[in-house]
């Protein structure tokens, strides 16, 4: 699973109003869900060639029948015979013919026949609900580990950049001083703490050793330099929503209970393991990414 959700339109009346509504309450949808949305458009089958080639990681394809001079199967011939990619596609017309045509390949496509005055509103519930399949079938235990351990090394490393500029920054070599020495002392312990595990040769020991300069020493230092630029200070709630969130996933063991919910057991606490939480998952990195991001601005 990742934090963005892209998806390409093609619509030879993509432009007109009711289409460009129904794509602004997609949008919609999909922020609210606290994913990063990507809607590309196309107006027919060479435009949505041009398009694919630049961008090839499409989650969901939505193609009409009918396209000016081209049409929606020869989008869906193209990916599946050229390209081979099983991308989710919604196929949609308003003539009944949409369920006749001939297609290289019709595993994972939805077919939806435009009918009656509110088709527009129906077509959106529909597009939604493949939506809803595409995202549930993100929300697996393994697939959200995998985006937590991704994007939690990204917001590491761009962590790991402010606090190495702040930290030598000589515009902030007096402030900063406190802070390298309570980095220093902490290492210097850890080290001891090394030396006396190697001395004492227990194999126990220095298997559950971690490296000298963790995730916890880097949000110490980052903490600190947000004080010293009289910012908010987001480190402690880093460390909670992010840091401790990838420990738990990356180490705990997804159970089930008799009702068929899973959960995580941390410490003797269950930490339900559905829908919900991922959407709190997907709204916590983001909302990290963007006061890091913005922290960066800053110190740029």
């Amino acid at each position: 699973m990742k934090l963005n959700y892209k998806i390409i339109w093609v619509e030879d009346k993509i432009e007109t109003k009711p289409f460009s509504s129904l794509r602004k309450s997609i949008q919609d949808y999909l922020e609210e869900e606290f994913f990063d949305v990507q809607l590309d458009i196309a107006e027919d089958f060479d435009e949505f060639k041009k398009q694919y080639k630049d961008n090839q990681t499409y989650d969901l394809i939505i193609t009409d029948l009918n396209l000016n001079e081209s049409h929606g199967n020869q989008v869906i011939d193209y990916i599946r015979d050229e390209k081979h990619a099983l991308t989710e596609i919604f196929f949609y017309s308003a003539n009944s013919e949409l369920f006749t045509t001939k297609l290289a390949n019709s595993s994972r496509i939805t077919f939806y026949q435009l009918d009656g005055q509110d088709y527009h509103k129906n077509l959106l519930s529909s597009v939604l609900e493949v939506i809803r399949i595409t995202i549930s079938k993100f929300q697996h235990i393994i697939s959200m580990r995998g985006m937590i351990m991704h994007e939690t090394s990204s917001l590491d490393i761009k962590m790991e950049e402010i606090v190495r500029k702040q930290l030598l920054n000589p515009n902030l070599e007096q402030e900063i001083q406190p802070v390298l020495t309570s980095i220093f002392d902490n290492i210097f312990k850890n080290a001891q703490e090394k030396y006396k595990k190697a001395e004492a040769r227990k194999a126990k020991d220095i298997l559950r050793d971690n490296v000298l300069f963790n995730s916890s020493q880097k949000v110490f230092a980052l903490g600190a330099i947000l004080d010293i630029m009289k910012e908010d200070n987001f480190a402690n709630k880093y460390n909670e929503e992010v840091i401790l969130i990838r420990n738990q996933f990356a180490h705990c063991e997804l159970q089930m209970s008799i009702d068929g919910t899973e959960y995580f057991k941390i410490k003797d606490k269950e930490v339900k393991f559905d829908k919900d939480l991922c959407k709190k998952i997907r709204k916590d990195l983001n909302s990290f990414r963007l006061k890091l991001n913005a922290i960066e601005e800053l110190i740029t």
